[in-house]
C-alpha cells in the first residue's frame, strides 16, 4: 500500500460552509429509489445545520426506463436521451417531494461538458447556482442527457461533481454510491482492505482500481478516484462512501475513505 494511506482515521468534518453530494444511479433507480427520502433526510440535517447543499444525482436514464417499457438500459443514444428526458422529471419530482417535508425546495440545473468548457456558459451556471443557495433554495445537478453527445459527455457525474465543487469553491465533495470505500483492491477480491485516508498527491501505489459494478452507472472507483483528486487539487476535502452509511457520517462514525485536499 502507498505511503500516505491510513488504516484509521477521523471522521469526515462537517462544519463546511457548503457541500456537494453525488449520488450514483444505482442509489437512487429501481428498488433503491426507496432511499430517496433517507437521503434527502441527511441533505436535510446539512441544510438546517446552516450549511450550503447541492446535491448532485445520476439516475434520470435508471430512472425513465421502466416507464418506457423498456428491458433495459438502451444502448442507442437516441433512446437514451428519450428515456432520460422522461426520468429527469420523475427523479427530481421525487427528491422534491421528499424535500417538501423539509420546507425546502429544489432547483434543477441540468449542464453539459460544454457549458463548463465555455466561459460564458460556465459563469452563468456558477451565478445561477450561487443565487438558488443564496435563497435558500437546494440546487439538484444532473448531466444534460437529452442534449449530450457519446463525443460531449463528462463520463460520469463524479467527474460533474469535482467539477461543480471547483466552481462553486465547495469546502467538501461527497460521493455517494453502493460500495462502503475505497479499497485495496476490488471489495469481491480476498484479501481487499479498505482505505481510510489518502493523502493529498498519494498516487496510490499498489492499489488496484476497478471499474463500475452496476449496470446503470458509469463509474466506478477509478471515476471516483480521478474525481477526488479534481476536487481535492482545488481545495475541497472529499468523502467516498456507502449511500446507506450517509447518515452514520454525519452523526460521527468513520466511514469510507477521506482524500485530503491541497490547501488552498
Amino acid at each position: 500500500m502507498s505511503e500516505g494511506i491510513e488504516p484509521g482515521g477521523t471522521a469526515p468534518r462537517f462544519a463546511a460552509r457548503r457541500v456537494v453530494v453525488k449520488v450514483g444511479s444505482s442509489s437512487v433507480s429501481g428498488e433503491n429509489a426507496a432511499q430517496i427520502p433517507t437521503l434527502v433526510d441527511q441533505l436535510a440535517r446539512l441544510h438546517r445545520s446552516g450549511g450550503e447543499v447541492i446535491l448532485v444525482s445520476s439516475g434520470a436514464i435508471a430512472t425513465g426506463v421502466p416507464f418506457m417499457r423498456l428491458d433495459g438500459r438502451p444502448d442507442d443514444l437516441a433512446t437514451q436521451q428519450a428515456a432520460a428526458a422522461v426520468g429527469q422529471n420523475i427523479l427530481v419530482n421525487r427528491y422534491q417531494r421528499a424535500l417538501s417535508v423539509h420546507d425546502i425546495v429544489a432547483g434543477q440545473v441540468l449542464l453539459t461538458a460544454n457549458d463548463i468548457e465555455n466561459p460564458t456558459h460556465r459563469g452563468n451556471a456558477k451565478r445561477a447556482i450561487e443565487r438558488l443557495l443564496q435563497l435558500g433554495i437546494m440546487p439538484i445537478i444532473n448531466e444534460n442527457d437529452t442534449v449530450a453527445t457519446h463525443e460531449i459527455r463528462f463520463g460520469d457525474n463524479d467527474r460533474l461533481a469535482a467539477l461543480v465543487a471547483r466552481l462553486i469553491g465547495a469546502d467538501q465533495l461527497v460521493l455517494l454510491s453502493d460500495v462502503d470505500a475505497l479499497y485495496t483492491a476490488p471489495p469481491t477480491t480476498t484479501g481487499a482492505i479498505p482505505i481510510a485516508h489518502v493523502a493529498h498527491g498519494d498516487e496510490l501505489a499498489g492499489v488496484e482500481i476497478g471499474a463500475a459494478r452496476s449496470g446503470w452507472g458509469t463509474g466506478g472507483a477509478a471515476t471516483k478516484v480521478q474525481a477526488a483528486r479534481l476536487a481535492a487539487d482545488a481545495g475541497t476535502e472529499v468523502l467516498l462512501t456507502e449511500t446507506r452509511l450517509f447518515a452514520a457520517v454525519l452523526d460521527g462514525e468513520q466511514h469510507g475513505t477521506t482524500f485530503e485536499a491541497a490547501n488552498r
